[in-house]
């Protein structure tokens, strides 16, 4: 016999003798077993490793029918003990009745009197897995509890984090903003000759001063809103892309009254997206077309789209400067820009704002291009 017990097992019946008798057969395969005369004693048993004093049972076998307190009764307050205990009933009369009621009762199986072990041993197997699995269950969902206890306190933390963040940008911002604004304010004025006339080269080192507070000003915002993109809740709804890219065109162009760019516009699928986020979405790329396309003859910018296997796919596509395709795996990371600031300005954040935001709405982006024949940005979201 193994030095180590394979289970505890606990037997019931008022006939000692036969108590006696399964307690032996039992140990001779290796089990450790107690046995008790009534019910009083086996919840007796039961109890002991709750207060610390043994280890607990694994299996209950008892009689069904027994004077104090039948087998039934016994199981269910055993239960109430130890919830994971498997229960086993004895009975000498083996009918579907006496089964059906042990099983309501909570048992897993019976056994009939008199015992033939090759009868006992794979009823016992049965109950010893199932006894196995409860423990295993038990601990999954301990540990499961104690994972969930851990992520709601990390998530308490982050949340507190992003508050006191969003709190840092916004001041950092609303400060910063206000010296540049001063900046580049009182920087126009020194230049116009408001305050004293100056040289045509104090004129030209103002003009640096003016384009560099400009320049840092639109990167503060950027910086901002692309810290505040993963706080940002989304709201999906059906957007209408066809007249919002037009919107957004007529809006951008403004900003260059005397330039025509030619815009071609497809027919466009609806887009179930967050209606502010995937405007930021279009107004980059469109800007961005716009921007890299104000040193070709005849502009060009064109915006096709169609539905395909559960995505709506967009694609903008300008006939401008372009980029080499071995640059392509920069495009979309924070700060990296593929021309320079004195070719086209920029602060290094669009395409990666578009990025983070279309990947909060699963979506995705990619480019096509080649240089001097302009760019294709492709974006996709699930329809």
């Amino acid at each position: 016999m193994s030095s180590v017990a394979l289970a505890r097992i606990l037997i019931v019946d008022d006939d000692i003798d036969l108590v006696t008798a399964l307690c032996r057969i039992l140990e001779a395969q290796g089990y450790s077993t107690t046995g008790a005369a009534n019910g009083a004693q086996a919840l007796d048993a039961l109890r002991g490793p709750r207060t610390g004093h043994t280890a607990p049972f694994d299996v209950l076998i008892t009689d069904l029918m027994m004077s104090d307190m039948n087998g039934v009764a016994l199981l269910r307050e055993a239960l109430a003990i130890d919830a994971d205990l498997v229960g086993i009933v004895m009975t000498g009369h083996g009918t579907i009745d006496t089964a059906v009621e042990a099983m309501k009762g909570g048992a897993l199986d019976y056994i009939l009197k008199p015992f033939n072990i090759s009868v006992v041993m794979p009823v016992l197997t049965r109950a010893l897995a199932m006894r196995r699995l409860r423990l295993e269950n038990v601990a999954l969902l301990r540990q499961v509890a104690s994972r969930t206890a851990q992520l709601e306190e990390s998530n308490r933390q982050l949340q507190i984090a992003n508050t006191d963040l969003d709190a840092y940008n916004t001041s950092i911002s609303h400060d910063l903003r206000g010296h540049l604004n001063r900046i580049i304010g009182f920087s126009q004025l020194l230049r116009d000759g408001t305050v004293d006339p100056l040289t045509a080269q104090q004129k030209e080192l103002m003009d640096y001063v003016c384009i560099g507070g400009k320049q840092l000003l639109r990167l503060t915002d950027d910086l901002l809103r692309f810290a505040r993109l993963g706080q940002q809740s989304i709201v999906k709804e059906n957007v209408e892309v066809a007249p919002l890219v037009h919107k957004i065109f007529d809006e951008l162009r403004h900003t260059s009254p005397d330039r025509t760019v030619d815009l071609r516009v497809g027919v466009l699928p609806n887009a179930l997206a967050d209606p502010a986020l995937f405007r930021q979405v279009l107004v980059n790329l469109l800007s961005n077309a716009l921007k890299f396309t104000q040193r070709v003859s005849v502009p060009m910018i064109e915006v096709t789209g169609q539905v395909q296997a559960g995505e709506a796919t967009y694609c903008i596509r300008d006939n401008g400067a372009g980029f080499d395709m071995g640059d392509a795996q920069r495009l979309f990371s924070n700060f990296h820009r593929l021309h320079s600031e004195s070719e086209f300005e920029g602060t290094g954040l669009g395409l990666a704002i578009v990025r983070r935001i279309l990947e909060r709405h699963g979506g995705t982006i990619s480019a096509e291009a080649s240089v001097g024949k302009g760019a294709a940005f492709t974006i996709s979201l699930p329809t």
